[in-house]
């Protein structure tokens, strides 16, 4: 079994403490802020124009580096938005950030009150395959400057940035599900979901057709998972999912 383990303690002493299970399953009042700062950090220059970009839904996504992106939160210049699903939210987000899931918000969805003309990042766990759908979505309908964090949430996590969750102080474990497609699919996505949860993880099919799933995981290792390509789905647990590669 491909297994990485790493501990989801970052952020506790930069919140002051960890924030318990929330009210809802949205994030509540979250207005994509971070905490006030004791001190913000000086400004500075951002070359956007230099980002790395990846096409979603033929839309080109700003990557953004997660330095830059808690330039920003540090600095309240940016309003994040978390693009997972609401099982994952609940249990470790990034501190402010509302949950607004891939590919298009959901109902009730925060970020439609936002104005078009603020900064708006969005994150997952997978690096930025949810978050790239998200993003995407909000640039087509409108949104002027929107970037995904290209490391992902599990850097934040790593750097000790602000979290809040009923979970963040548990073990997890990083799993790498790998799969083998047809090529013709190259660009399409494939979808991982927990069949007993509401938690969903994404990513592309290479040109080869090969393509890896990750998930950042501390549930029972007994839950059942789904991976749905283009040209077939399957079921099994990480273990089973883990042991080899997956194919048709």
């Amino acid at each position: 079994m491909n297994r990485r383990t790493f501990l989801a303690v970052g952020g506790t002493a930069a919140l002051g403490g960890v924030a318990g299970c929330l009210g809802d399953d949205t994030g509540g009042d979250a207005n994509g802020y971070g905490p006030e700062p004791e001190t913000k950090p000086e400004e500075r220059s951002i070359d956007t124009s230099s980002y790395p970009t990846k096409v979603y839904e033929g839309i080109e996504v700003p990557l953004a580096s997660i330095d830059d992106v808690f330039y920003w939160y540090q600095r309240r210049e940016a309003r994040v938005a978390d693009a997972r699903q609401s099982d994952q939210y609940q249990r470790a987000h990034i501190a402010g950030a509302p949950l607004s899931p891939a590919p298009n918000g959901g109902s009730d969805d925060p970020i439609a009150e936002w104005s078009k003309d603020e900064r708006i990042i969005t994150y997952c766990g997978c690096p930025h395959h949810l978050s790239g759908l998200r993003a995407a979505s909000l640039i087509d309908n409108g949104y002027e400057e929107v970037y995904a964090i290209n490391e992902g949430f599990g850097a934040w996590i790593d750097r000790g940035y602000p979290l809040e969750g009923s979970e963040v102080s548990e073990d997890r474990a990083t799993y790498e599900i790998r799969g083998q497609s047809d090529p013709a699919y190259a660009g399409e996505m494939v979808m991982l979901e927990q069949l007993d949860a509401d938690r969903a993880e994404a990513a592309p099919i290479a040109e080869d057709g090969s393509y890896t799933l990750q998930l950042h995981y501390a549930g029972s290792t007994d839950s059942r998972f789904r991976v749905e390509a283009p040209d077939y789905t399957t079921e099994g647990t990480l273990a089973e999912l883990t042991s080899a590669t997956i194919t048709a």
